[in-house]
């Protein structure tokens, strides 16, 4: 099968909200009247970011969660994308890779790596897993590229935001209240059961590994946070981490309570990773955000609109850096506040 007929068979679809998509040298793209352009892009690497035996299906959802991930925090709706993959298709991944260890262990790999094949049924399943939520939030596919090598995977995805109405990282106040939605920890705390850390019964691993492998882009509450967060961010490296580029950016310090954060119950039982898993594990892809305390009873109606657990879990304090207290109310110095790739 050539590049061309490669693209046509599994990533060429209508696109109806773009001028031209698919199948000439650039897309052509009208963003509605009075609406800036948000734009980010996302690489996902196998070996660092996703084992390579990973479900193509869900793998293709969350090549496109993690960046829709990035508008939500932005408040903005998502619109077009592009994709970039590079394969090692048709043929085992040890072809490109000869050494023993090839890529960092930095999330976790094992022997499987060397034995990814890529094939047209692993496309015609990873194009499934996209394509579904792409057409959940009205995402039109415009372009990209393909290429054979190590197996790579990069989205650039683009959409629309009133004016002046973008949330930022460098709107945080003194005296607004900091949120998270959903859960934290989750995914961390399944990456660490793969990489053989720690041992989940069937029941945790299934509800943990959800998080990890189909991760959910809170896009509507993003859009529902306009005018009301005053800054917002996406926590894809761990809560510390990213309310740290929130902090950095708006100048101005937090203290958190660790008893507040949000955790489900198969990380509460673990108690030896239930600390590093939700202050630093990375791959939540929930919604941090700051917002003044008269917004606190309204931000709980839009949880129980939403079906979306939203929880305040400390404040924006006037100095630098991020403090977190115990229940006793002692300083918690987790070790990391996250995810670095270099």
């Amino acid at each position: 099968m050539s590049e061309f007929d490669l693209i046509r068979r599994h990533f060429t679809r209508a696109t109806p909200g773009a001028l031209l998509g698919v199948g000439d040298d650039a897309a052509l793209l009208q963003v509605s009247a009075g609406h800036v352009l948000a734009v980010s892009t996302d690489m996902l690497v196998c070996g660092t970011h996703f084992f390579a035996d990973a479900d193509p299906y869900l793998l293709g959802h969350k090549t496109l969660a993690v960046n829709l991930s990035d508008l939500a925090a932005m408040g903005a709706t998502p619109r077009w994308a592009t994709l970039a993959v590079s394969l090692p298709y048709g043929q085992c991944a040890r072809d490109f890779f000869p050494h023993p260890n090839p890529l960092p262990q930095v999330e976790g790999t094992n022997d499987s790596l060397r034995e990814a094949k890529i094939d047209d049924v692993w496309l015609e399943r990873f194009s499934a897993g996209f394509f579904a939520l792409a057409q959940q939030y009205h995402v039109d596919l415009v372009g990209g590229d393909t290429t054979r090598g190590p197996l790579n995977l990069c989205v650039t995805i683009m959409g629309e935001v009133p004016a002046q109405q973008a949330l930022r990282r460098d709107g945080a106040q003194v005296g607004d209240e900091v949120w998270v939605s959903g859960n934290l920890g989750d995914a961390a705390l399944a990456l660490a059961h793969l990489q053989g850390r720690v041992a989940l019964s069937a029941d945790d691993l299934e509800s943990c590994a959800k998080a990890l492998h189909q991760p959910q882009p809170r896009v509507v509450l993003g859009l529902t946070l306009r005018g009301i967060a005053h800054s917002a961010i996406d926590i894809s490296d761990g809560l510390l981490a990213d309310l740290g580029h929130i902090l950095d950016a708006s100048q101005v310090g937090a203290q958190l309570e660790f008893a507040a954060l949000p955790a489900s119950h198969a990380l509460r039982t673990q108690a030896a990773l239930a600390q590093l898993c939700m202050l630093a594990g990375g791959d939540d892809y929930e919604l941090c955000f700051t917002a003044a305390p008269h917004h606190h009873d309204g931000l709980l109606r839009i949880a129980n609109e939403l079906g979306l657990r939203l929880t305040c879990i400390g404040k924006i304090v006037a100095g630098q850096g991020c403090v977190v207290h115990d229940a006793s109310g002692n300083i918690i110095q987790p070790g990391s506040i996250g995810y670095d790739h270099f």
